[in-house]
């Protein structure tokens, strides 16, 4: 059994601010050079707000860059990831809106750290 906090990942952590019937609220923090899995959900669509730090998002295979302030909306079904560009780590909001928040709604196409498929960890 590891000694980590379960919210600890490879890429960097998240906590859970708020979780209501119908979304979920998390702090997400991307280490500088890390990247979450692209992957998608069938059951909530997410928005992300930055912190602090420079975001490359990748939707739908299409690549932008956001900075502090901008908010981005990934919509139900649609592939995305996340990934730290700079020397700062990514700190951004995910408000999660829809009906399921569970980590098995987690369908991977690829990952940095081994994690395909449908999976328990984001």
């Amino acid at each position: 059994m590891s000694d980590k906090p379960e919210n600890v990942r490879p890429w960097g952590r998240y906590d859970i601010l708020d979780v209501q019937v119908d979304h979920q609220v998390k702090r997400i923090e991307v280490l500088p050079s890390g990247r979450l899995s692209y992957q998608r959900h069938q059951r909530r669509e997410e928005f992300w707000i930055v912190i602090s730090g420079r975001a490359l998002l990748t939707l739908d295979d299409v690549d932008t860059k956001h900075g502090p302030g901008e908010v981005m909306l990934i919509p139900l079904g649609s592939k995305h990831r996340v990934a730290c560009v700079g020397n700062e780590k990514l700190v951004f909001i995910e408000v999660q809106r829809g009906d399921y928040f569970g980590e098995d709604d987690i369908e991977r196409f690829s990952d940095d750290y081994g994690r395909e498929g449908t999976t328990s960890a984001h």
